[in-house]
């Protein structure tokens, strides 16, 4: 009854469809796909199961679970197919090409003796082996040679990482028409199935009366849905190929800094559209599947990198943006941060009593409150390390009540609890009026030569009057040409520069400045026998606890902060070190008990991203220095609550064992844990780093030399145009800035309907 629902309101169901056989378009050669069996197979081989005797009691009441684990292999069809079909769908492109050219070459004998080497001969006759005719043992290796390999070769360390990630990320999301994988009992993981108190009768949502989905729509039925949501739209034209309609507002995203200003705007009597390219989900939509969740509601189906592969960036992409999807942390933007970017950045607005005023408002309409009831197994575990410490750990606010016990809401969250723009600001605007379009994509500013003579516009030689959109994948052929007094871009950090460079803007900080808050995981091993820690490790409030790492000489901020992540089992399954298929396998049965730790660190390295999708970044040397301090003490952490084993990410299983353990090999080991480089460089170790916040890409500047944008918020070169997102954020704000985006936006978008009001209508 609730997916007819569901269907009746066309909507992508948040789970994996089912691909009807033969239904592929990877484009990948019989000779590749062999080759790429044979790996999955050699990273996820049928292995015996372990012993019994060697099992906890809790295991053996799990063993016909772990034996069907084990005796399962990755190299199964579909799996091969559906792995080749991932890549091309969200790996780059130029690094699926080498993915390719490997698999071509190993589908060969002499194309295998050159990418493995002398491991591809045999006594016996064929004397020399293709890679799939190897023993798994021997295949085994050159999977470890290729993890290693740099320089010259690094080309076989991107083969084995995108096989490894994609192959592994697959097998452990996939799952049946119940929602059930296999695998998933054998690792001790459950989907969360829970429930909000809506009235199951109900049909209308949140946003009903004022969101058009555009997927829904075509040419003809688009402009009655205008028209019937109070749109003014202008009489269609033979051959003009667009639809114009004409607004006081049009606000380009839906998330936090988004949501945001389309309240503001629209409590003003102002006429507000919201364009938002992803789609509208409500709490009953979300099914806490990974996999499927990761493709619906994350830019670029949660798989998005930096071109050099070495961060993996995290970006919220449907109605509510990165607040539908984000961890609940709703924390004020700390008092040494806005001193700094009053004084360094001159942006008085910082230290005002308006921005001070919009952080209450802010908190007072996402329900923000200081303390949580019960602690996850995660944040039990960062809590007790720190007592035992003697560190000091403090509560997390979170937009949510203090019972809200919800593992799962970076997949939306199934019981309503978690207040993103999508239940709270994008409710206010839609009851005073605005519209919000869905599944549509700003492609360029309308940007006219600036004739205003008025000073206060401080020489800016363009005026932006709207913007062009159209839709995507429906079955809408027309653009939208949409008019408007102002026009804001709150698309994100990644997102907003392109629009704006693509557009014709060439101010020098669009698109540069970009922050990340890079993170580097640890991990710690509790067995469930004899734990005082309750629960999983994807249970309960992902994040409740932080610890701040100081030390004398800081007399602000902190060197690194220590929170804990939600890291479901496919994207756990893609990322943990692989060193041997039989050691991969026990990390996964120990999945469900192995509590990790973050450090992230307020970065002093920067990246760019002036076009869609091609991010750059480069770490400073104290960021990499900070985020080694930050890895040893949260490690310490761990050890300190009791983990008979911890680790770190990089690729060559960075671990110890921790009964028996002196202070003198603790301190070796700690010594050992840096932040390496990144997939392709040319040490032998590497890790993948990781960024949930994306700050600072078209920041505020005092003058058109300093950012992109005034203390208004409004383009240094373009009249009209403003941005209201974090992308404005002088510098990066050393913890989770959603307050600070929310009420940064707050400020620039009630200065913006002050001045429209002004000038009347």
């Amino acid at each position: 009854m609730e997916d007819e629902r569901r269907r009746r309101r066309g909507h992508p169901l948040l789970r994996w469809r089912t691909r009807a056989e033969g239904d592929y378009s990877h484009g990948f050669s019989q000779g590749q796909i062999q080759s790429l069996s044979a790996i999955c197979h050699t990273l996820l081989p049928s292995l015996p199961p372990p012993p019994p005797e060697t099992l906890s009691d809790q295991d053996k009441t799990n063993f016909p679970a772990l034996v069907s684990f084990y005796r399962a292999t990755a190299s199964q069809p579909p799996i091969p197919d559906e792995v080749a079909e991932m890549m091309v769908r969200h790996g780059r492109p130029e690094a699926i090409m080498v993915v390719k050219i490997a698999l071509k070459i190993l589908s060969s004998r002499l194309g295998s003796l050159l990418l493995c080497g002398t491991l591809c001969f045999d006594s016996k006759w064929p004397f020399l082996h293709t890679f799939s005719e190897l023993p798994l043992n021997v295949r085994e290796e050159i999977m470890r040679t290729w993890s290693k390999q740099g320089g010259l070769f690094v080309p076989l360390r991107i083969t084995f990482l995108l096989v490894k990630f994609f192959s592994m990320f697959y097998y452990f999301s996939q799952s049946d028409g119940r929602s059930k994988n296999p695998a998933w009992e054998a690792i001790g993981y459950t989907v969360d199935t829970r429930e909000g108190s809506w009235d199951e009768t109900e049909e209308e949502r949140p946003l009903d009366k004022g969101i058009i989905e555009t997927a829904q729509e075509n040419d003809v039925t688009i402009r009655q849905s205008l028209i019937n949501r109070g749109v003014h739209v202008a009489e269609e034209e033979d051959d003009d190929g667009v639809h114009k309609i004409r607004c006081d507002a049009v606000v380009i995203g839906s998330g936090s800094g988004g949501g945001v200003a389309a309240a503001n705007l629209a409590k003003a009597g102002l006429n507000v559209i919201v364009l938002e390219k992803g789609n509208y989900f409500t709490p009953r939509d979300y099914s806490s599947l990974e996999g499927p969740s990761l493709v619906e509601l994350y830019e670029k189906s949660g798989i998005l990198t930096t071109v050099d592969g070495k961060f993996m960036i995290l970006a919220g992409s449907a109605v509510g943006g990165g607040s539908t999807v984000n961890w609940s942390a709703s924390i004020r933007t700390p008092d040494h941060v806005l001193r700094e970017w009053s004084a360094e950045n001159k942006i008085n607005l910082f230290t005002s009593r308006e921005y001070q005023s919009a952080m209450d408002e802010v908190i007072r309409r996402i329900g923000v409150e200081e303390r949580c009831g019960r602690d996850g197994f995660q944040n039990q575990v960062l809590r007790k390390g720190c007592e035992r410490l003697g560190l000091k750990v403090d509560p997390v606010p979170r937009n949510s009540p203090g019972d809200h016990y919800c593992g799962s809401c970076g997949y939306g969250c199934r019981t309503g609890d978690k207040k993103g723009t999508d239940q709270t600001w994008l409710v206010d605007a839609v009851d005073y009026g605005a519209v919000i379009l869905t599944g549509i994509k700003a492609e360029r500013f309308i940007l006219e030569d600036n004739n205003n003579s008025d000073s206060s516009y401080n020489g800016r030689r363009k005026r932006c009057v709207g913007v062009v959109a159209g839709s995507l994948g429906g079955k809408m052929k027309k653009k939208l040409w949409i008019e408007a007094r102002v026009s804001i871009s709150a698309a994100g950090s990644l997102l907003t520069p392109p629009l704006m460079i693509s557009s014709g803007l060439k101010n020098p900080h669009i698109g540069r400045n970009l922050r990340l808050h890079p993170v580097l995981m640890t991990w710690g091993y509790f067995p469930e026998e004899g734990s005082e820690f309750q629960g999983k490790m994807y249970e309960g409030g992902i994040i409740t606890s932080v610890h701040h790492v100081r030390d004398a000489e800081s007399k602000s901020g902190s060197r690194a902060v220590l929170e804990t992540p939600l890291i479901g089992p496919a994207s756990y399954a893609g990322l943990v070190p692989w060193v041997s298929a039989a050691d991969f396998k026990e990390r996964m049965v120990r999945y469900g008990r192995t509590a990790h730790v973050f450090a992230l660190v307020r970065d002093n390295g920067s990246g760019e991203v002036v076009k869609e999708g091609d991010v750059t970044y480069r770490l400073s040397q104290l960021d990499k220095e900070r985020l080694s301090v930050g890895l040893r003490q949260a490690l310490r952490i761990l050890i300190a609550a009791g983990a008979v084993e911890v680790g770190t990410y990089r690729s060559d299983g960075q671990r110890m064992k921790c009964k028996g353990l002196t202070k003198q090999a603790m301190e070796e080991f700690l010594d050992s844990v840096d932040a390496v480089g990144g997939v392709r460089t040319r040490g032998e170790h590497w890790t993948t780093y990781f960024s949930a916040h994306q700050m600072g890409s078209c920041r505020m500047g005092a003058s058109a030399g300093e950012g992109a944008v005034d203390e208004n918020g409004e383009s240094w070169e373009t009249q009209g145009l403003f941005v209201c997102d974090g992308s404005v954020l002088p510098s990066a704000v050393g913890i989770n800035p959603m307050i600070t985006i929310q009420s940064t936006s707050y400020c620039i978008s009630t200065r913006i309907a002050e001045s429209l009001q002004k000038k009347g209508r």
